[in-house]
């Protein structure tokens, strides 16, 4: 699957608001969006007037960027989640929360969704005593996602499984620090998921 490999603070910067795709970088001085609080490119400091097309189309690519996810693959989840009965909106953003990449970055073992789709890919974490290096693998309740035994010797690993022990993960997961591992108690409802998107404009934009 391909993935987006240009500058990641020109994409906070193009959606007006912190994506969080750098991790620790986002929380210091050196945020792009703290320094230029602008849409980058020659025109990026003119206003304009955004149209009814405009803000949801702005709501598809914030929610596509935060989750790291390209155009075909979103449009492949919106199409699945239409057709699971429920409010299709929340039906989207319970599938992008269920991958597997997603899951390790709620879990706190990476600071990063981008950091965590190069673990699994890299072949760092196990799903019920499997290894899987698939970012889009969707889990299920019950799911028990934990760190290789041959990944807990490395520094970067050893550094991500302390700081998880310290963070608290959403009520749909927990997660045994002894362990180094997480499991999925429920599917998460849309309280319970904080990614600031407006779902309902992205249902519009496809529905057009």
């Amino acid at each position: 699957m391909a993935r987006y490999t240009g500058p990641q603070c020109r994409l906070c910067r193009r959606e007006g608001i912190k994506l969080y795709l750098k991790g620790d970088r986002c929380y210091t001085s050196k945020c792009a969006i703290d320094r230029r609080p602008y849409a980058p490119g020659v025109h990026g400091q003119a206003r304009r007037k955004i149209s009814e097309y405009g803000l949801q189309l702005r709501e598809k690519q914030k929610a596509r960027r935060i989750y790291g996810v390209l155009e075909t693959q979103f449009r492949n989840y919106f199409e699945r989640a239409e057709r699971q009965p429920g409010i299709t909106g929340e039906n989207l953003l319970r599938l992008l929360e269920r991958r597997l990449d997603n899951v390790v970055y709620r879990l706190g073992l990476a600071t990063s969704r981008m950091e965590a789709r190069q673990l699994v890919r890299h072949g760092h974490f196990t799903v019920n005593g499997r290894k899987v290096n698939i970012p889009s693998y969707l889990v299920r309740v019950g799911d028990v996602i934990a760190v290789r035994e041959k990944s807990k010797d490395s520094p970067r690993i050893k550094e991500l499984m302390e700081r998880a022990a310290d963070r608290t993960p959403p009520p749909w997961l927990e997660y045994d620090e002894n362990q180094a591992q997480g499991r999925v108690v429920a599917l998460p409802t849309r309280d319970q998921i904080d990614t600031p998107v407006q779902e309902h404009l992205i249902v519009e934009l496809y529905s057009r």
